[in-house]
């Protein structure tokens, strides 16, 4: 039995030394991975589920029929699909585990005496935890102080409304701190956890995605036109009196040519694909489907602090009613040239960094040389500015720790301290300087600095007079004016490019902001996202009706400032009842209703609360604004990339099915150009690796040129070219291979059609055809707007290799003897040889003349004459 260990106390917290002792007995503070279902189970489900049994079914009418080879290849087409839906799923796993990998949760616990942040998988049993508002509890813990704390805990009971919780109550991990702040130790740690313990009895169901229930029904639709058009053969080849055999072989033919079995897996590795892309520009995407809606967003509605600007805030300027003084010095180094308006204003200036220290528990430390900042940017600014003027802020803090805190309050914008002798209060200027007395010229020295797009926080102080307030008005009363801190936080230098990028893509971009009016005004102009008349609306101005509200806000460029989180909930559900696709970025605890609600909810990995990204579907993981938009180019480009395998899947489909239904039109007197082995050759040889390689196109340059791509995926234009120019071209060609090559060897129409050699041969042709086909097809499905040349015939490397690999396939299949011999087929003659080659260059010239009047067609008209319909002559949207 394990000797009871110390707790660590509130002041100091554990030893290093200890903790590490402790993680090494304990064990990570992990909950016990969900075993993912062994390869052989997921191989069993691959080869169980509604297609392959479609498919089990066609393999034993084959062998009932007599066809022991047909029913062979069957269940290899089954056993190949099968595997390669398990290969696909491994490596989204692996994907899903590297992306998540990327964000390990970070928590502040108190150690050898000092505040640190450490990955939440490192807290071990008895260590201090010092919790805030948007913190995650990172394990099973007891309170030791407790400051108006409200605990969401949702997670384990169900109960939507936050609880409060009092000094010496159980917190338990996966719950989080929607208000307030706590010290607590850990008594749980990893498996021993409470969640754990819940996690082990319930497994969670993830619900469909729009993008899964849309691809399950173009499957099922395809599956549904599979079986008709089987049961359809089968009744005309018994009418046309072909023995029951034969009936049962084309039925089974045509559908094996037509269920789309491998579509689901190839749609999963696109997404796949487009996630790990993603994350290498430092996106987390923390589910799949995701990465497709974003390429639909059509509105971003973004923060200002962190996303637009670079959250390095640094002090430059502090007033105080007795004189002022300049900072000179970027980062958080606490060193920094000062310029004094007046030598009287230091003691007053000194007096304000202190008090707006203690308000704070964000600071700078020295990480091996290289001063950072710990928790809010802005606090850490603060905690830097009372170090250049001299200020020990460690000692300060443990000399005068506060004894009551109110933290601060997204519908007061400001906070209070209560300390031995005095109250604090920092915040928003409208909100402090009405509490306090005289302010003299401080109303004036905020517009000129919020003018000049400068962060503008009031400190003020009061005389507790023993008092203990009961909330935090109370703690407020008699305040008076201790000056203005001004922070500046640049723009980031990639945000004007990106806002650029958003315009030409049709994306709309708002910023909306707690900040103030004039300071978000400022920003907006030097980024460029506002307009020279682009209207700045305060949310408390905001209209109550929602239809106004999204007329009103319907405009790019517009900027919301002072905005609390319900009015950030009402701007999205506002813009989509508009019609938009709204992506709300956020990172407060309060802003999850807000990224939940919109379609994209996007937070920051950097400076977000936990709360924040566990209602995200995107992390941003350096916070940069620019990071949606490559996150939209990519979304777009996986939209685009299903679509165009999609075409090319069913234009192959087109070609196979053909010569059944010239069979049938003929009742039963032309003989069939490609027999089902060879479709099943052809389906395991020519479809699955190009499908793949056109997954993992990369995003075209053109793709921000327009408005978003949006619509069914099986669209106009995927089912015009499929079935109007592409599909049945390479019907036609297939066709005519057979048929030259029936004449080369001496067939003439009238007489009766060869067999035996001569008809292998036409069948080889007829083969041969479909493969160069959709060699040259799996090019021209890279766009359906541009001619694959103009692309670089070798840039999509996966698809080169794709193709050599299925060419070599099928000369195997056509030059093996054996093998030719059971598909039914021989090498071709000359003439077939040449319809076959020349299939490739006909097909790309068709598309190329398809593409061209496409084009032709969708270029902008002369200008109307007055009074024509405004927006006439807008050029259509490309769509790959």
């Amino acid at each position: 039995m394990d000797e009871p260990r110390s707790t660590g106390d509130a002041a100091s917290g554990l030893a290093s030394a200890d903790a590490a002792a402790r993680r090494a007995h304990d064990g990570p503070n992990a909950l016990p991975v969900a075993r993912r279902p062994s390869v052989l189970r997921r191989l069993l489900a691959e080869l169980t589920h509604f297609f392959a049994l479609l498919l089990w079914g066609a393999s034993a009418l084959a062998f009932v029929s007599g066809l022991p080879e047909l029913g062979i290849a069957i269940i290899a087409v089954i056993v190949v699909n099968a595997i390669f839906a398990v290969v696909q799923q491994a490596r989204a796993d692996r994907a899903a585990d590297r992306l998540q990998q990327m964000l390990p949760t970070r928590v502040t616990v108190r150690r050898d005496g000092r505040r640190r942040l450490v990955d939440a998988i490192d807290v071990v049993v008895g260590d201090v935890l010092l919790l805030e508002s948007g913190d995650r509890v990172p394990a099973d813990a007891r309170t030791t102080a407790a400051n108006r704390l409200l605990v969401d805990t949702s997670m384990l009971t169900g109960e939507s409304a936050a609880a409060a919780v009092e000094s010496g109550a159980a917190l338990f991990a996966g719950t989080f701190v929607v208000e307030g702040d706590t010290t607590a130790v850990v008594t749980a740690t990893g498996a021993q956890t409470r969640l754990a313990g819940i996690a082990r009895m319930t497994t969670a169901a993830h619900p469909d995605t729009p993008l899964t229930r849309g691809l399950r029904g173009v499957v099922r639709v395809t599956a549904g036109i599979a079986i008709g058009a089987g049961l359809l053969f089968l009744v005309i080849s018994m009418l046309v009196g072909d023995p029951i055999r034969d009936a049962f072989v084309f039925a089974i033919g045509v559908t094996v040519a037509l269920v789309p079995e491998g579509l689901l897996p190839t749609v999963t590795l696109s997404l796949a694909l487009g996630s790990e892309r993603m994350a290498k520009r430092r996106i987390l995407v923390r589910n799949l489907e995701a990465v497709e809606t974003l390429g639909s967003t059509t509105f971003i509605c973004t923060d200002k602090t962190g996303t637009l600007t670079r959250n390095e805030m640094t002090v430059v300027r502090a007033w105080t009613s007795a004189g002022a003084v300049s900072i000179d010095g970027a980062g958080y180094a606490p060193s920094a040239a000062l310029d004094w308006a007046s030598p009287t204003a230091e003691p007053a200036v000194r007096a304000l960094a202190i008090a707006a220290e203690r308000c704070s528990t964000g600071y700078a430390e020295d990480a091996g040389g290289t001063w950072r900042p710990h928790g809010d940017p802005m606090e850490a600014a603060v905690d830097v500015f009372a170090r250049r003027l001299g200020v020990d802020t460690d000692a300060d803090r443990r000399s005068s720790p506060p004894e009551l805190r109110f933290p601060f309050d997204s519908a007061l914008r400001r906070m209070a301290v209560v300390l031995a002798d005095e109250v604090l209060v920092k915040g928003a200027p409208d909100t402090v300087l009405p509490l306090c007395g005289d302010v003299g010229d401080a109303a004036t020295v905020v517009d000129e600095l919020t003018g000049r797009g400068l962060r503008v926080i009031a400190v003020a102080a009061a005389p507790r007079g023993g008092r203990t307030p009961s909330n935090q008005r109370e703690a407020e009363a008699d305040v008076r004016l201790l000056g203005l801190l001004a922070l500046e936080d640049p723009p980031r230098d990639d945000v004007a490019d990106a806002l650029a990028a958003c315009r030409r893509a049709g994306v709309r971009v708002g910023m909306i902001t707690g900040d103030h009016p004039a300071t978000a005004r400022a920003i907006a102009d030097e980024v460029g996202l506002r307009g020279p008349d682009g209207p700045v609306l305060v949310g408390g101005d905001l209209p109550a009706d929602d239809q106004h509200l999204g007329a009103l806000l319907d405009h790019d460029g517009v900027v919301v400032a002072r905005v609390s989180p319900e009015d950030k909930l009402r701007i999205a559900r506002a813009l989509q009842a508009r019609g938009h696709v709204v992506a709300m970025t956020g990172d407060g605890v309060n802003d999850a209703p807000a990224l939940h609600e919109a379609d994209i909810g996007v937070a920051m990995g950097r400076g977000g609360t936990d709360v924040a990204r566990e209602a995200a579907d995107l992390v941003l993981l350096d916070d940069s604004f620019a990071g949606i938009v490559a996150g939209i180019e990519q979304g777009r480009a996986t939209y685009v990339n299903i679509r165009r395998f999609l075409t090319y899947h069913l234009t192959d489909n087109v070609a196979e099915l053909t010569p059944f239904v010239v069979w049938a039109l003929s009742g039963g007197q032309f003989p069939l150009a490609l027999g089902v082995l060879q479709i099943i050759a052809l389906d395991l040889g020519t479809d699955t690796l190009s499908a793949v390689a056109l997954g993992a196109e990369k995003p075209a340059k053109h793709l921000l040129e327009g408005p978003p791509v949006g619509g069914r995926l099986m669209n106009a234009t995927v089912l015009r070219r499929a079935f109007g120019v592409l599909g049945p071209l390479e019907a036609l060609l297939t066709m005519g291979a057979f048929t030259v090559s029936l004449v080369a060897l001496g067939w003439r129409p009238g007489d009766a059609f060869p067999s035996g050699p001569d008809l292998m041969a036409a069948s080889g042709a007829a083969f041969m055809t479909v493969v160069l086909a959709q060699t040259a097809n799996a090019f021209a499905c890279r766009s359906s707007t541009r001619w694959p040349g103009s692309l670089g015939w070798f840039t999509n490397r996966l698809l080169v290799v794709a193709v050599l690999a299925e060419l070599a396939f099928s000369l195997i299949v056509l030059w093996w003897p054996v093998v030719a011999g059971v598909l039914g087929q021989a090498n071709p003659p000359l003439a077939g040889w040449a319809v076959a080659l020349a299939s490739m260059p006909t097909l790309l010239a068709v598309d190329a003349l398809d593409k061209r009047l496409r084009r032709r067609r969708a270029r902008p008209h002369p200008p109307a004459a007055a009074g024509g319909v405004p927006g006439a002559g807008l050029r259509a949207r490309p769509t790959a």
